[in-house]
């Protein structure tokens, strides 16, 4: 078993990166565990334009910034899986995949969520071959052809303007006769020229052959009419599943950790910041507000047991 340590930061985006800057500032013996690479979800996204002092940047950009700013001041990332987390006594044993556990003190899980799959026919077949769940990553493979977005809120939006730009057509899925994303991001979905919008409609089905998507079935929730949509790709944009089955907490119904406002989860010394948490919100401003009280919280845990609170 390894050394123990002060704080264990499990998650390497935003509100990982800032627990991990906040802990390290307050002389806690920090170790930051990532599944694959810093920056989470948001690093794939193409533009942010909402958080304070960077008018306009894309996710990738800012990460990059954040993950400067926690090797300047000697962040320590671990790249490994977490398994399980179990407590022993006062502190938690974290399993990891293949390596040894890691004993600390305090943790902080900021794991944030992966994309919801929406469950029509088909989308487990072509995941890959036709069907994204990220526009960034894939978009330029249909520059100039026909694709469909699906979703109605902020990421449905916000992808759905940017894959505008590559594709020729974009239809534009949603279940309901309006979108619930930003008023900002409504005006500037409406301005582009190559954007269709079949509103209330379901997705039945994808349609596809051995070389992948060929078209996707919609269903009209008024009239129950089904359309065929000419399309090579489909881009899924129906929320997020959180990434919290390793740890034995108090959730919600859907797995999102439930904390009280100091970020505490039901067990003691393990807090939850981020998008993997019941929130209202879940933005980059929100997950590192949501990381600085969890390493404030945890540097006063840590100071307990060792009987040097203030």
């Amino acid at each position: 078993m390894s050394e123990s340590i002060d704080c264990l930061i499990i998650g390497g985006g935003p509100g990982g990166i800032t627990a991990a800057i906040y802990a390290i500032r307050s002389g806690l013996k920090t170790v930051i565990v990532e599944k694959l690479g810093v920056g989470g979800q948001i690093a794939l996204s193409d533009i942010i334009e909402n958080y304070p002092g960077f008018p306009s940047l894309s996710g990738g950009e800012l990460m990059g910034h954040f993950e400067e700013h926690a090797k300047g001041i000697g962040a320590t990332i671990k790249y490994a899986e977490v398994k399980n987390i179990k407590a022993d006594g006062a502190k938690q044993i974290v399993e990891l995949a293949g390596e040894e556990p890691i004993v600390a003190k305090s943790v902080i899980i900021t794991t944030g969520a992966s994309p919801k799959p929406l469950g029509f026919k088909g989308e487990n077949e072509f995941i890959g071959r036709g069907i994204s769940t990220c526009a960034t990553c894939d978009g330029p493979f249909y520059r100039k052809k026909s694709i469909a977005v699906i979703g109605g809120g902020d990421t449905a939006v916000k992808e759905s303007i940017y894959l505008s730009k590559i594709a020729s057509t974009v239809y534009h899925v949603h279940r309901r006769d309006r979108f619930r994303a930003e008023k900002v991001l409504q005006d500037r979905i409406m301005d582009r020229d190559n954007i269709e919008f079949m509103w209330r409609h379901n997705v039945v089905e994808t349609v596809g052959d051995d070389m992948g998507v060929t078209g996707l079935n919609i269903k009209s929730i008024d009239t129950g009419k089904i359309t065929e949509l000419k399309v090579d790709g489909v881009f899924v944009f129906v929320g997020v599943n959180p990434n919290t089955r390793f740890i034995e907490c108090d959730k919600d119904e859907q797995g999102f950790i439930i904390t009280n406002e100091n970020m505490e989860t039901s067990v003691p010394g393990v807090y939850a910041a981020g998008d993997c948490r019941v929130t209202p919100l879940r933005q980059v401003a929100t997950a590192v507000g949501n990381g600085a009280i969890a390493a404030f919280k945890a540097e006063e845990y840590v100071s307990e047991l060792e009987g040097r609170a203030y």
